[in-house]
């Protein structure tokens, strides 16, 4: 099922939205912090144009410097996003918190704070609502860790950890800024940036470890591979797949070898004749399957015997 953009354009719009609501209050309060959240917000717009720009470069068709397609380019600039949350996201959160530790400042007038705080959580509560919204969509039935690590398309549950980390990390601001004020205790608000980075650190390690995973090549799940493999030995010529290897290229783009054993009354021409037919028929079937290899393999009865006799026979 096709993931929908509407997930990053909706972060897109909003963090773009805070970063000026940031800029704003920086102007008027003169606020260091308040500068280095709207860089963080920037980031994070930043963050939601190379998905957009990963999603269209994974569509060009495949041609001769690459005859498999484009389609990893998703996968790739999902990995760069999770290393910008923790490079500049969660870097620029504990700078801020260390500088706040090391000089102190009390803060008189918050209100300017809290104005755009509100702001900012309003806007990342409806980006979260709308990425939560297409990851259910996706995921069905599963559970929801399983489903992150069955994805195959990091656009949608990047967005959606990405949003999750913002508004968590609002929440841990806006008790910082609050127990500060009230208890007159500057410590508060650098010891929130600390915790809003390490929020940010652990959404990143989570991030770059399935997009990793996905730029590397996962294959077929089991129970889609099973159907595929019940449709090829449902031909009258198929004795039984002996190997199907398989791997993802895109989140609907997967490329499948399968080595089959063909009975053995076929000629040449049936068998060349069966892979076509296999082929169309699991296409059909299977849109998401691009590119489909098919082989003749051994003959079964030699690869159940050992390898003692299979070399004598």
């Amino acid at each position: 099922m096709p993931a929908s953009k509407t997930p990053i354009y909706s972060a897109l719009l909003a963090n773009i939205a805070i970063a000026v609501t940031k800029f704003v209050a920086a102007s008027i309060t003169g606020s260091s912090a308040m500068i280095s959240e709207g860089i963080h917000s920037l980031v994070d717009s930043l963050n939601e144009v190379l998905l957009l720009l990963g999603i269209e470069r994974s569509k060009k068709p495949a041609d001769d410097r690459r005859p498999f397609g484009y389609g990893r380019e998703l996968y790739f600039w999902a990995f760069i996003v999770s290393i910008l949350i923790f490079g500049v996201g969660g870097g620029v959160s504990f700078y801020e918190g260390i500088t706040h530790l090391q000089h102190p400042e009390i803060i008189k007038d918050p209100k300017w704070n809290y104005i755009v705080l509100g702001i900012a959580f309003l806007l990342d509560g409806f980006s979260l609502i709308t990425a939560l919204k297409e990851f259910n969509r996706q995921r069905g039935s599963q559970p929801f860790w399983a489903a992150v690590k069955r994805s195959k398309d990091p656009s949608t549950f990047v967005v959606l950890f990405e949003d999750a980390a913002d508004v968590l990390g609002l929440i841990v601001a806006f008790l910082g800024v609050f127990l500060g004020h009230e208890l007159n205790n500057p410590y508060f608000d650098g010891a929130a940036s600390i915790v809003i980075g390490l929020i940010l650190t652990a959404v990143s390690v989570v991030l770059a470890r399935e997009s990793r995973g996905l730029l590397m090549g996962e294959s077929v799940e089991a129970e889609k591979l099973k159907q595929i493999l019940a449709v090829v030995e449902k031909d009258k010529s198929v004795g039984r797949v002996l190997r199907s290897p398989s791997i993802y290229m895109g989140p609907e783009e997967v490329i499948l070898m399968l080595v089959v054993d063909f009975n053995n009354d076929l000629s040449t021409t049936d068998i060349n004749q069966a892979i076509i037919r296999i082929r169309e028929t699991v296409q059909q079937a299977f849109p998401i399957v691009k590119q489909l290899f098919i082989e003749p393999g051994e003959d079964s009865s030699l690869l159940s015997k050992p390898q003692n006799e299979v070399l004598a026979s």
